[in-house]
């Protein structure tokens, strides 16, 4: 697709008032993202041009940033970020994006759902020996593994807050097309919130053996890998990525965009604000080394 196409084909307004080069892409991604597909971004700050992704091909940005780009497809906006995400929002109403076909909701063998649960009649897929307790909702776009647990009131797969305030002080509501996906032998217990990605191509991701307490909130992108533990009332921001074995503490707090290593913990009440590395242990607010905090707690009492 091309922006030239997309905007001469609707009577919306983008706020795009002038394409410089105009080439074709895929789909709409943040500049940095790594995909192995052509996409369209945008840039309204300086301080993203040394992290453009290689296939971002197509960049909708300001006049003043235009001019120190080369090689790429470019666009002019007054506000590139608000412009991005009307594009998104179009293409996803249009269904002009690529995007798996529909299906009719699949549930495995074995399975003990309750009647008093709410799951899509479309765009599931169960695995088999799974538990889904009462008043469980289910969206669509979710596919949940072989013999996971999901306790009473947890939503999955639902909108995410992303919220844009444009110039006349009205606010875009961005929409959530992408995917939840729910790994085998998982525990999610009650009344947790998992939101499924923005765009198409991504998925909110929480891999095998990963065990999910009471009242966590996993925001969209995210991606856990096996094993971790995320405790009761930790929030997780979108697009954060969780390795194996991780600990997320009581209360705990992840930022969005970090990355938390193999084997690290994000101690109780921990805000986190920066990556944390492999077997690293955090605690405090802002989160620092576990014992560096607890050295610096000891010196003020």
């Amino acid at each position: 697709m091309r922006i030239s196409e997309i905007v001469s084909n609707c009577n919306k307004n983008f706020g795009i008032y002038k394409v410089i080069e105009d080439v074709e892409f895929d789909y709409l991604g943040l500049c940095s993202s790594n995909l192995d597909f052509s996409f369209c971004t945008f840039i309204d700050n300086k301080n993203y041009l040394n992290n453009i992704s290689k296939n971002a091909n197509m960049i909708i940005t300001t006049f003043e940033i235009a001019k120190l780009l080369s090689g790429r497809g470019v666009c002019i906006s007054e506000n590139p970020r608000i412009s991005f995400f009307k594009l998104h929002n179009h293409l996803a109403e249009t269904k002009t994006y690529k995007i798996e076909k529909e299906f009719q909701t699949q549930i495995g063998v074995n399975c003990n759902i309750s009647k008093l649960s709410c799951i899509s009649k479309k765009n599931v897929s169960i695995g088999n020996n799974v538990t889904i307790e009462e008043f469980v909702s289910i969206k669509e776009n979710t596919s949940i593994g072989d013999n996971t647990i999901i306790r009473a009131g947890t939503v999955i797969g639902g909108e995410g807050f992303e919220f844009k305030r444009m110039l006349n002080e009205d606010i875009l509501s961005v929409k959530h097309i992408g995917r939840t996906v729910i790994g085998n032998s998982v525990e999610i217990q009650y009344n947790t919130c998992i939101d499924k990605a923005i765009y198409p191509w991504d998925k909110t991701v929480i891999q095998d053996n990963c065990k999910i307490d009471n009242l966590v909130y996993i925001a969209h992108g995210v991606k856990i890998d096996k094993g971790a533990f995320l405790v009761a009332g930790s929030l997780i921001g979108g697009r954060t990525i969780i390795n194996k074995n991780s600990w997320i503490g009581v209360g705990a707090i992840v930022s969005n965009g970090l990355v938390i290593g193999n084997n690290a913990k994000v101690n109780i009440g921990a805000v986190a604000t920066k990556n944390v590395d492999d077997n690293a242990s955090v605690s405090g607010n802002f989160a620092v080394d576990h014992n560096k905090f607890i050295e610096f707690i000891k010196s003020i009492r």
